[in-house]
């Protein structure tokens, strides 16, 4: 008799949940750590990680003594042409349904991934804000302030819980000022200015759509993003009646998040089995892993402009490609709901069976 009450499968890579919000698509703005509508004024030796842009604006003063090592576009088509992208961005941030109305002081409150505007309009931070993805690489963080946002003195964000300073959105309605020796994580979408005033720190980029940016003496990062994959903890086969010739579910939803700054969006899912092995009998009973199939199915859902191609169904007896994206520019994530198809020897034994099945990606 083949009975197949439970096969457990999950995947032995870190397990995340698909974020709540997706990000802000920056598109082209995604290259800059700056970017002015009017002008871009530097005062010390301010460095800049990441390409300073201005458009329609042309005035770029400061640059020496400051740094850049990217590339500065003054009004060029390369910056209009992420201003225009900014302008989408900064319409979709601001569109977006709050989750929570919070104080106008952020300072010396936690929070957790979401939407958050005030109810005067304004976010302040005296002390410390700290953003906590709880163990979600991929989580999403928009602050919508209808008009400022102004840092005290020495006043910081901390990320932690696996957040990334990519996917933290501040859209001001008018102006951000960061104060003095200020240590700031995040994505400015400002639709008049920003000033980062002596001493401040930026681990994001200065985004101001039709104002001026002010520096003086600051250290702005651009953040590079990355590539994440989200897995099911554990999915349940079900069961085979007598004489049943296969078992076969889905696996359960199987994303990929890529937040890279890169040319061209291009990565590729590799997923492996061990055998199936039942955990009560001496010595366990095994179902070879060649008689594990692996169809990965359509895209569930897709973002970004790339290609995405599911692999073909095959057995995972070796490693063997899932999901593959190419030809994509910008941020872009794939879901995929594959199908796990186990075919049963003749003299199974009855039991439960377990197995892991791993996806990775590169």
């Amino acid at each position: 008799m083949a009975f197949l009450p439970a096969a457990a499968v999950l995947i032995a890579v870190p397990s995340s949940t698909n974020a709540a919000q997706t990000p802000v698509q920056l598109q082209t703005a995604r290259a800059f750590a700056v970017m002015a509508g009017s002008t871009v004024t530097n005062t010390g030796a301010t460095t800049v990680t990441g390409d300073l842009g201005l458009s329609p604006g042309t005035a770029v003063t400061g640059f020496p003594p400051g740094t850049v090592t990217g590339t500065i576009h003054a009004a060029d088509a390369t910056a209009a042409q992420a201003q225009a992208d900014l302008t989408t961005a900064y319409t979709d941030a601001a569109g977006r349904t709050p989750t929570a109305t919070v104080a106008t002081q952020l300072g010396g409150t936690t929070l957790t991934p979401g939407v958050y505007n005030s109810a005067a309009g304004t976010f302040a931070i005296t002390g410390n804000l700290t953003l906590d993805a709880q163990g979600d690489p991929t989580a999403v963080f928009i602050f919508q302030a209808a008009s400022t946002l102004i840092t005290a003195s020495a006043g910081t964000v901390t990320l932690t819980g696996g957040a990334q300073a990519h996917n933290v959105f501040w859209q001001v309605g008018s102006s951000a000022t960061l104060g003095t020796d200020s240590s700031f994580a995040g994505n400015i979408l400002a639709l008049t200015s920003i000033t980062l005033t002596t001493g401040t720190s930026l681990t994001g980029r200065a985004l101001a759509r039709n104002g001026a940016v002010t520096l003086d003496t600051n250290a702005i990062v651009k953040p590079t993003g990355a590539l994440f994959i989200s897995v099911p903890s554990n999915a349940d086969l079900g069961s085979a009646t007598a004489g049943a010739a296969t078992v076969s579910a889905h696996l359960g939803d199987v994303t990929v998040t890529d937040t890279r700054d890169t040319p061209v969006a291009t990565w590729t899912t590799t997923v492996s089995s061990t055998d199936f092995t039942t955990g009560g009998a001496t010595p366990p009973e095994t179902i070879s892993k060649g008689s594990i199939g692996y169809s990965p199915g359509p895209a569930t859902s897709t973002t970004g402009d790339a290609t995405f191609t599911p692999a073909a169904t095959g057995s995972l007896s070796s490693p063997r490609t899932a999901f593959s994206a190419s030809d994509g520019t910008g941020d872009n994530s794939a879901t995929w709901n594959p199908t796990i198809t186990v075919t049963l020897p003749t003299d199974v034994v009855a039991g439960t069976y377990t197995a892991t099945i791993t996806h990775s990606v590169t």
